[in-house]
């Protein structure tokens, strides 16, 4: 799973894209720039400050990558961004420029236009100006944090909706030496088994005579409450 597999954005993104553009080439930019070019999506990175184009480059991190001043419509369409059909607004802690370029983007006619916002009243006023999807990725990453310092078994989580996810998790102690069958996940804790990583290898919808071992990897999906009631 990837780092930024968590964020909101990645499941709103449709599978058919094979392009994107990323406005904002800070942290969290080039992040996104990363794991899409690392995922073999194109991707053309786009800011205003020379150095974090050129870094982008050197990285090689994204397809293309240019320097220009999102605010100005016009060099927008001269670069071409009006015609990608995902357009993501990485740009948190300059929210006019935000703002802005969110606006110039769905003006133009971008069908699918995420936004990352850095404050609830941000978030509000990228959606007013059309904003299909807007993320909070501090706040996200520090719920994850949180939840990694409470729950250190678990290694990695993808929430599906507020209520629902899918977890990597360190198979407990108490589960040791057990069948799957024997564990009744579902029945106890109202999860699926969908994965068990044992000798660094997965095995998909695995026997439920497989006997599960101290240490070694399980992947479930189901509701928080019951991944949180599973033993640590």
């Amino acid at each position: 799973m990837s780092n930024l597999s968590g964020l909101g954005f990645f499941k709103s993104l449709r599978p058919t894209n094979r392009q994107f553009a990323v406005i904002g080439l800070g942290r969290f930019g080039r992040a996104v720039c990363s794991t899409l070019h690392r995922l073999g999506y194109e991707v053309l990175g786009i800011d205003s400050d020379e150095k974090l184009v050129a870094q982008v480059l050197s990285e090689q991190i994204a397809s293309h990558a240019l320097q220009l001043d999102s605010t100005e419509p016009s060099a927008l369409k001269e670069a071409g961004i009006f015609e990608f059909d995902t357009v993501i607004v990485a740009i948190g802690n300059y929210i006019q420029e935000s703002i802005i370029t969110t606006l110039n983007v769905k003006e133009a006619g971008v069908p699918h236009v995420v936004a990352k916002a850095s404050t609830e009243v941000h978030g509000k006023l990228l959606k007013r100006v059309g904003a299909d999807h807007v993320v909070f990725p501090e706040h996200e990453m520090g719920c994850t944090l949180a939840r990694s310092l409470t729950r250190p078994g678990i290694l990695d989580r993808f929430e599906l909706d507020p209520d629902h996810s899918i977890v990597e998790v360190v198979v407990p102690e108490e589960f040791d030496g057990k069948t799957i069958v024997e564990l009744e996940l579902r029945s106890r804790y109202g999860l699926n088994l969908l994965a068990v990583c044992q000798d660094e290898k997965f095995e998909i919808n695995p026997s439920p005579v497989l006997r599960l071992h101290k240490g070694s990897i399980m992947v479930v999906i189901g509701t928080n409450r019951g991944i949180n009631q599973l033993p640590v």
